[in-house]
């Protein structure tokens, strides 16, 4: 191959996945005060859900009973989100000593808390390359 057909393979790749990027408007609401801060997580698989650690991308904003966060260039596929609502600001969900939250929280697609978390497949959303808007309530 010359150096042009590269450049133009190169080219075509480059608006290729700049055609499939996403952008992905998250909205919390629900925080029952303005305390300490609003935590969300976004997670692109089963196996990762709702393990905050093992997120793809997350984010940290002053709690407001309503709040909205971008996540930029994503690729398509299925996703799931969940939030909770650190009144404390200690940077963690706190829970009673049976394991069940004592702060707010909440996934996307108002999937529930029953017994454990709600599954991946219960949270989950598609992401195409458009810009997608998803909201997510948090419950105490």
């Amino acid at each position: 191959m010359n150096q042009r057909t590269l450049l133009g393979a190169a080219l075509y790749c480059a608006a290729l996945t700049t055609a499939t990027a996403a952008d992905l408007t998250i909205t919390v609401d629900g925080a029952r005060n303005t305390n300490g801060a609003l935590a969300l997580a976004l997670f692109n698989s089963e196996s990762s859900f709702p393990r905050a650690p093992l997120a793809i991308a997350s984010a940290r904003m002053r709690a407001r009973q309503e709040a909205t966060f971008t996540f930029h260039d994503l690729a398509p596929g299925m996703y799931a989100i969940s939030a909770y609502h650190d009144e404390n600001d200690n940077g963690k969900l706190d829970a009673d000593a049976i394991g069940f939250p004592t702060e707010g929280l909440g996934f996307s697609n108002d999937a529930r808390i029953t017994t454990g978390p709600p599954a991946f497949a219960k949270a989950a959303f598609e992401l195409r390359d458009e810009k997608k808007k998803v909201s997510v309530k948090v419950l105490y």
